[in-house]
């Protein structure tokens, strides 16, 4: 769809993109059957983005947006939960078309980390919809089945740059070493 319908330049994306880091937190099915992987890994079949990007996620919410984190810990379930959907599923039908672009350029420029910011972001811009659903008992369904109204990357993309500053050293090197860890 990127390459509108051009198979040879959607074939030379992907061979390329294969090689690049942030495929293996974009393109899901391609990191978990790597040979690149220890066999432990591969037989859990919990996929490596779960204990990598989502952990993450989970670690800067409860220091970046701590009334979200509440609100989930009051909700009884974890946004790694509601992460992990989002990004399995690329935001297909929780942002429009031109957001998820942005998704996908942002990681491929700027690093597979962006994954990780890009989730904060979008809980921050939802915050009072959390809380609010939060009170009304039904957070789970409205972000498993809502979309995310009015998130736009391009908006978030100074506290993105925040969060790149104070946290990528340390994402970054558990992403890179996506290999050697094991469940």
């Amino acid at each position: 769809m990127i390459m509108l319908g051009d198979k040879e330049r959607t074939l030379r994306f992907l061979q390329q993109f294969s090689r690049l880091l942030t495929s293996a937190f974009l393109w899901l099915p391609r990191l978990h059957i790597s040979r690149y992987l220890p066999t432990d890994t591969i037989a859990s079949g919990i996929h490596p983005v779960y204990f990598c990007s989502t952990h993450y996620i989970e670690m800067l919410l409860k220091a970046e947006v701590p009334l979200v984190f509440s609100a989930f810990h009051m909700s009884g379930f974890a946004p790694s939960q509601i992460c992990l959907q989002w990004i399995t599923q690329c935001f297909w039908n929780y942002l429009d078309w031109v957001e998820i672009c942005h998704y996908i350029v942002t990681c491929v420029f700027l690093g597979p980390d962006y994954q990780v910011y890009i989730c904060i972001a979008i809980f921050k811009h939802l915050q009072q919809d959390i809380l609010q659903h939060t009170q009304t008992q039904d957070l789970q369904v409205f972000l498993k089945e809502e979309p995310l109204h009015g998130f736009r990357v391009s908006d978030y993309f100074e506290y993105m740059e925040i969060l790149e500053q104070n946290y990528r050293p340390v994402l970054l090197r558990d992403m890179r070493n996506i290999r050697v860890q094991s469940t």
